[in-house]
């Protein structure tokens, strides 16, 4: 009779899991064709889709899935939410029942394990139905009465035969060798368990709308199962009520449930009692977001990193990331964009990073991190949101990149000397290394301020060559989208700014919701080809992988980077003049305290500055900074005198970080090998100390 009740819960279960997890799909896959039928009507999504891979416009129709218990057994539910506690990391174990483990009969990974190949919540754009399908669903509900018939019989000689063993008392070496036989099985898909560490483990919403479905209805069929067990067990249900109000030993209330106090000892040596392993895994696990930093990702690929804490003069504390290569007299410092980070330059591996291919040439590779993240690091613990986000891109210029250079210098002297103790150098005694800069969109017209603003100062700027892809300054050739927020940030920024002092979202749970949802734009392509058109359009048709940005894990659900209203102001304020200009205050008398003058600087007419060579770099399909500003830069700087390039490659906007382009690195690469190492000579300190002492001997004349 236990049996029969077993067995009716256990296929009720599956058909319910089953009814719920195909509507939940059937419903997904309606929001699927219904952007499908959208996508059909826009204008110029070919273009906009033409980086975009695996996309497609008409939804692929499969036959309802059969229950899982109809495929392999019993419902693999409960091994799924193992590997879930565990992280994959550790050893899974089998939780299907033992009636169904003496069939032979492995369980299949749940449909949401991350062991799984591949997930089920894009079968419905991938996976194609086969007519045998069909054959074998009318088969199985024809023979499911015999199958029963059969089954029942032979499971109760089974349970006969397993009692009679338990009343066998077990031998040490026997217990051993009998107990947990699924630690010898191999896992699925453990063999992928290197490459998946730098690849996306993340869970979209559907998937977690599916999981928490899953766990609800297991909760309440087990429910049903225990009352059932208790119910057709009165004499076992005496017993446990008898052991509530005895003083029996902790031996005798392990009896229950098949449950081995072993179970119990080994989740205590996981590591669960160390709190940094215990955050992790219930990052990993149970939001089930990317939360990977440029370390991670660094490290994960066998580089070496280091990072470096930098504290500038307002009281802004910056990431300086590097992989180090310490005896290196050249050095490149990677400078990001807006809404970006120094995870751009390492997001594509280590065929397509630029900051990889930079070290693997034998470069120091610094990367920089702008101002601007959520977690707001400042000296002031206490400090508003109001006052940590009051910058402008003057002090991107001013204040950031000088204190990482600053830091870089002081870092690659004192490591330098350290090389070479009993020598000391004669030429280029201030800087025994060179450094080049390679920089993309915001970065690059904060360095190109950072650079004039030195040398006006009259301090020196440290830098050896410029490489700037797809560089901002000029921005008065751009699209209608633009020009209304221009006009927006120019007469309501009296108003906005007060309300809203920087753009990010502003809440984990958004964030968080964020990075599931991009792994649905890519789980159901329809949807994420709608999104990437309608964003492409908002940038003036763009065919940057918008999709596949939002989805980086630097936009997760502990931190992101803003964009301070500022830096957005003074962007409007260039755009509306037509010059690369600094930040105009608004009053002739602040711009008078900062600049000197009733008006910003217009760093255009200080080109001549610059005293490196400069490599301008455009994008044919960037719309967000289109060839013809960079153009504008070149004019002007060659008009100038200064010694600069110009080149255009066949990208958009993000494709110079975000893209995987050989051409691209090639190009960078060869401007890099264009600046030799520092050369020195080298004497022994005797013949040092004897120049010094000729050189403060000579007569002032």
């Amino acid at each position: 009779m236990q049996r029969i009740v077993d067995n009716a819960l256990a296929i009720t279960k599956e058909s319910v899991k089953t009814l719920t997890y195909e509507s939940l799909n059937n419903i997904a896959r309606c929001i699927n064709g219904f952007s499908a039928l959208l996508l059909t009507l826009l204008p110029g999504k070919s273009n906009v889709l033409e980086g975009l891979h695996g996309w497609e416009l008409r939804p692929t129709l499969r036959g309802p899935r059969l229950p899982r218990w109809m495929h392999n057994g019993v419902s693999s539910f409960n091994h799924f939410i193992h590997e879930l506690s565990v992280d994959s990391d550790t050893s899974s174990l089998d939780y299907s029942s033992g009636d169904d483990d003496s069939d032979g009969m492995s369980t299949p990974p749940s449909p949401l394990s991350q062991s799984s190949l591949r997930s089920w919540a894009s079968l419905p754009a991938n996976y194609e139905s086969h007519w045998t399908d069909w054959i074998t669903f009318i088969v199985w509900w024809a023979l499911l009465p015999a199958r029963i018939l059969l089954w029942v019989p032979l499971y109760l000689l089974r349970l006969l035969a397993r009692r009679n063993s338990r009343m066998q008392p077990l031998s040490p070496g026997r217990y051993q060798h009998s107990s947990r036989p699924c630690f010898s099985k191999a896992i699925p898909g453990k063999e992928h368990d290197v490459p998946n560490r730098t690849t996306d483990k993340r869970r979209g919403v559907i998937e977690d709308l599916q999981l928490g479905i899953e766990i609800f209805i297991e909760t309440i069929f087990d429910f049903f199962h225990k009352a059932a067990h208790l119910l057709l067990s009165p004499s076992e249900t005496f017993g446990i009520v008898l052991s509530w109000f005895s003083s029996s030993s902790p031996s005798s209330k392990g009896n229950y449930g098949d449950v081995s106090d072993d179970e119990i000892v080994q989740t205590a040596i996981l590591g669960d009692n160390d709190s940094s392993l215990t955050e992790r895994r219930t990052t990993t696990s149970l939001y089930n977001t990317d939360t990977r930093t440029c370390q991670d990702v660094i490290t994960e690929l066998g580089y070496p990193y280091e990072a470096i804490r930098v504290v500038t003069s307002d009281g802004y504390g910056l990431l300086l990331e590097r992989i180090p290569r310490r005896d290196a007299r050249k050095a490149v410092y990677l400078q990001h964009g807006v809404m970006d980070s120094s995870m751009g330059w390492v997001s594509n591996g280590v065929v397509g990073s630029p900051a990889f291919a930079a070290y693997d040439q034998g470069y120091d590779v610094f990367l920089g991190n702008f101002r601007g993240l959520v977690s707001r690091d400042h000296v002031k613990k206490n400090i508003s949101s109001k006052d940590f986000w009051r910058y402008s891109i003057n002090e991107h210029a001013t204040e950031d990149i000088p204190a990482m250079i600053e830091k870089i210098h002081e870092i690659k002297t004192s490591e330098l000397k350290l090389y070479q103790p009993t020598m000391e150098e004669v030429v280029n005694e201030d800087q025994p290394y060179k450094l080049c800069v390679v920089s993309h969109s915001l970065g690059g017209a904060a360095v190109l301020m950072y650079v004039i603003t030195r040398k006006i100062e009259e301090k020196p700027h440290r830098l050896s060559r410029l490489i700037l892809l797809s560089p901002a300054g000029f921005h008065y050739d751009s699209n209608m989208c633009f020009t209304l927020m221009e006009y927006t940030f120019l007469f309501l920024g009296p108003v906005l700014s007060r309300i809203v002092p920087a753009f990010y979202i502003p809440t984990k749970f958004f964030r968080m919701l964020l990075n599931k949802l991009a792994r649905d734009f890519h789980n159901y392509p329809a949807v994420g080809g709608l999104v990437q058109t309608l964003m492409s359009y908002v940038v003036g048709g763009d065919s940057s992988n918008w999709v596949g940005v939002m989805g980086l894990p630097h936009y997760n659900m502990n931190d992101m980077p803003g964009i301070s209203f500022r830096v957005a102001q003074h962007l409007a304020q260039i755009k509306h003049s037509g010059k690369f200009k600094m930040f105009d205050y608004g009053s002739s008398s602040a711009n008078m305290d900062v600049y000197g003058s009733p008006e910003p600087l217009d760093l255009g007419e200080f080109y001549g500055l610059i005293d490196v060579p400069v490599d301008l770099v455009a994008g044919k399909k960037d719309k967000v900074i289109r060839p013809s500003m960079v153009r504008k830069h070149y004019r002007v700087m060659r008009d100038s005198g200064v010694d600069v390039s110009y080149n255009e490659f066949e990208y958009a906007h993000l494709d110079f970080t975000f893209s995987h382009r050989e051409e691209l690195l090639a190009y960078v690469m060869s401007r890099l090998l264009l600046v030799e190492p520092t050369q020195t000579q080298t004497v022994h300190k005797k013949g040092m100390k004897l120049k010094k002492k000729m050189e403060t001997g000579k007569p002032h004349l």
